[in-house]
């Protein structure tokens, strides 16, 4: 089915052919989670040039693709392959393909004409089908659970170390396959930081904490994000303000969202709410993006994005606040763009103060 899109897809730009080369886009077109290789695919056949660590793995995971055997890089495998297929025109991942790998590919064969492409497969990427959907919706499930034994387990002077390992070693042995990234516990002023590096820092009681984490369940990410203080905080009413801020620009934009918007008309509407309680400046992100194979892919949901969500879309809704020596909050969910809304997959209950 994916090789039948992307053939449709190359069809629409006149290309005879086309080198995929960016690990999620090889795994969402051929089933090769290796990650090391290229597919070259054409109007009737596809091949998968990979090295001796992935033969055998190429046989069980894509037996439609012809394996194209590397020995000395893919350079110098390229000649004979280019013969083979016989084409004159090739498109490649020009967002993706480094400089020196195409100066070497260009070199290899002087005759063949390259063309750039950009965002072939990642657009078909943006739009999700039921296997793909069964799969995040598994990656956040599992996050869930992860979240609610991080609630049980969370206590004044743990680390956001330990804190990150209860949700990782709960995923990891719930069901997940891997992280979607590195989980992000960001307490006290740390959580100023929307990506902040999860530390030895020891988590005090009265503090916001941010928690941002997701997992893998057949290559396919979840993501979170939850704030919340352990114990009432010294300036009560101020955390209240920024969080129900927060609260309130995500539950607007959520319920706003609808397929045909562009990503950046979403976001206007929770920076609208920002803006409106004078936080403006302290929402630097964008409002969300889509979640696949990779943690950030198509759309985008930012100030700027043109992207048009589309029936079928999995995006983030996550606005954030975030005030330099004291810290901040997001809440996060996500969901897929319906035919007349999104459905959120995220069940975590949102609680601003955890007794």
């Amino acid at each position: 089915m994916a090789l039948e899109k992307v053939r449709a897809a190359m069809a629409a730009q006149g290309l005879e052919a086309m080198l995929i080369s960016r690990a999620e886009n090889m795994r969402y077109v051929s089933g090769f989670t290796g990650g090391d290789g290229h597919v070259l695919v054409t109007g009737t056949g596809a091949w998968l040039a990979t090295d001796s660590r992935y033969y055998e793995q190429v046989g069980r995971e894509a037996p439609g693709l012809e394996l194209v055997r590397m020995a000395d890089g893919f350079a110098k495998a390229l000649p004979e392959l280019v013969s083979k297929v016989g084409i004159e025109r090739l498109g490649f991942e020009s967002d993706f393909v480094t400089y020196d790998q195409y100066a070497s590919w260009g070199e290899a064969v002087p005759g063949l004409t390259w063309v750039p492409v950009k965002e072939l497969v990642l657009g078909l990427r943006a739009t999700k089908g039921e296997a793909e959907l069964a799969a995040i919706r598994k990656a956040v499930a599992i996050a869930d659970a992860a979240m609610a034994q991080l609630l049980e387990e969370i206590r004044p002077g743990m680390t956001e170390k330990e804190a990150a390992w209860v949700l990782e070693s709960y995923m990891r042995t719930h069901g997940a396959d891997a992280l979607s990234f590195d989980i992000i516990v960001g307490s006290g002023p740390n959580g100023a930081m929307p990506h902040a590096v999860t530390s030895d820092r020891a988590i005090q009681a009265g503090e916001p904490i941010v928690v941002d984490m997701g997992c893998k369940v057949d290559g396919y990410c979840s993501d979170m994000t939850r704030t919340f203080c352990l114990g009432k905080p010294q300036d009560l009413n101020a955390y209240l303000r920024v969080w129900n801020t927060v609260l309130e620009a995500h539950n607007q934009a959520r319920d706003a969202i609808r397929p045909g918007m562009m990503g950046k008309e979403a976001h206007a509407v929770a920076q609208a709410v920002i803006d409106q309680a004078g936080y403006g400046a302290h929402f630097g992100h964008g409002l969300g993006h889509g979640v696949g194979l990779a943690i950030h892919e198509k759309p985008s949901v930012g100030r700027l994005s043109e992207d048009v969500l589309e029936p079928g879309a999995v995006i983030t809704v996550e606005p954030g606040i975030y005030l330099e020596g004291w810290g901040g909050v997001r809440l996060e969910d996500m969901g897929v763009v319906t035919e007349s809304g999104i459905e959120i997959f995220t069940s975590s209950p949102k609680i601003a103060i955890v007794s």
